[in-house]
This record gives C-alpha cells, structure tokens and sequence, in this order.
C-alpha cells in the first residue's frame, strides 16, 4: 500500500493507493501546530477503518506547500514508516522539465498537478487547481512545464471582504438561483461564484491565445465542484488529480 499525502494551506488530502488503484482517500485540515505523533495518529486512525495499521504501508509520497508540516511528517516516516517516504521536491524524478527561469520556484503541488493533467490529456493542458490560492498551471505537448498564473482562492477572498466590510460577512459557498441577488447573502455567494467562473475563463482564454492552440483544462482543489460548472472554459472535473500525480511521480522514483 501506497499512501499520498497533498498537504496544502488549508486542506491535506489523503490517498491510499493499491498498484494503480485508489483504495481509499480522506480530506482533513491542516494544522501547523501538529507533531509527527499526532499526525501518525491520525493516520493510524484512518488506516484502521479499512482494517489496516501504518505496518502495511509499504511507502508514501508527500507534497508540501508547509515547511513545518513537510518536516513532521518526515520525522514521521523515520519513526513511524521506516523511512519509507519520498518528499516531493528538487532532486525527485517528475519526468517533466520545468521551463521556468527560476525552476527551484515552482511549487510541489503545481508540479505534481501538471505531471497528472499531463498523463491524463497527453497533449496542452492546464492544470486548475482551487485551494487557497487558485493556481493555473501550462503545460506544452511535449510535456514541459511551461509556468503558470497565481490568485487569490475563494476562501481567501471570502475571509478579506467579510473582514474588511463593516457590513458583510462569509457565506456559505453555493451556487445561488440567479446572478442578481435578492439579499445581501445571495449577493455575496453571485459575486463569489460568478465572479471567479468569470476570472477562469478570463486567465484560460488569455492562456489559451498566447500559446496558440488548444489546451485542455482540468479542474481541481476544494472548491472546483462549485466553480467549474459555471465556467465555460473548464473541459473536466478531477478531484483526483493531485493524488494521481503524487502515485505517479512515486512510480517514476521506484528502483
């Protein structure tokens, strides 16, 4: 058994893989106070609603956007997985050649998205993926990591109007019946949800016309089975994305 772990800002996303086969995955959140003893823990309790303890894993595959976290569950894997982890980041085998002035930059997640929409299309493709941020992430058909664009998540932009607008406040992110809202809380998830299927296919169009050709757009991330069914530029829906890539790159390090 395989476990890959995507730990983001906000979510960590869980997989556990047989072979090529996703046997299981959970969604928790992350929290940069804990140990590696806590998120063993954690782990142990997932594992053993399928029967199974961290003595059946045979390996894991992290990708971390928290250096806190990367460096606990690394503590973990000595303790816990006899070292039996692979940290996603310089020196590791994606198959994919960044083409980026500064490579070092590119995130582990965007990488690791780009090397599964990639696998999936086998052509131009756009990774987008809705976490804290929302990231786009270009790949050529030759299969080279060509860069990307970064914005703000919905989240985060939910977090900042209801604290910078005395009168405002979070809402719960729905799609709501019609674009013009008819209180001030269906107004704010409109301008939320519209307002960022507006933004995506503002930035692939854009994307889309500076590389010349077509490219298909896969949807990831949290939020991505809100957004992009009001996006007219989003070719497919995988919420598996990352979590493919991760089992991917570990078969490309095995041997």
């Amino acid at each position: 058994m395989l476990l890959a772990i995507d730990v983001g800002n906000t979510q960590t996303h869980i997989g556990m893989w047989e072979h090529d086969r996703l046997v299981e995955h959970w969604r928790l959140a992350s929290d940069r106070e804990a140990t590696s003893d806590r998120l063993a823990t954690e782990l142990a309790g997932l594992l053993s609603l399928r029967g199974l303890t961290l003595k059946d894993i045979d390996g894991a595959i992290v990708s971390a956007v928290v250096p806190v976290l990367a460096h606990e569950y690394e503590l973990l894997s000595e303790r816990y997985l006899r070292g039996a982890l692979l940290m996603v980041g310089p020196g590791v085998k994606t198959g994919m050649p960044i083409r980026m002035d500064q490579p070092h930059e590119v995130g582990a997640d965007r990488l690791v998205n780009a090397v599964a929409a990639f696998e999936r299309v086998g052509n131009t493709c756009i990774a987008v993926d809705f976490g804290t941020a929302v990231n786009y992430d270009v790949v050529s058909s030759e299969g080279e990591y060509l860069g990307g664009v970064l914005a703000p998540g919905v989240e985060v932009s939910m977090d900042a109007l209801a604290n910078r607008a005395a009168r405002l406040f979070k809402v719960d992110l729905e799609t709501p019946p019609t674009v013009i809202g008819r209180s001030t809380h269906a107004a704010l998830q409109s301008g939320i949800v519209f307002g960022f299927a507006g933004q995506v296919d503002g930035i692939l169009g854009r994307v889309r016309e500076e590389l010349g050709e077509e490219a298909t757009a896969i949807a990831t991330g949290g939020h991505a089975a809100i957004i992009a069914p009001q996006c007219e530029l989003i070719d497919e829906v995988d919420d598996l994305l990352t979590l493919n890539g991760l089992r991917l790159i570990w078969e490309r390090n095995e041997g």
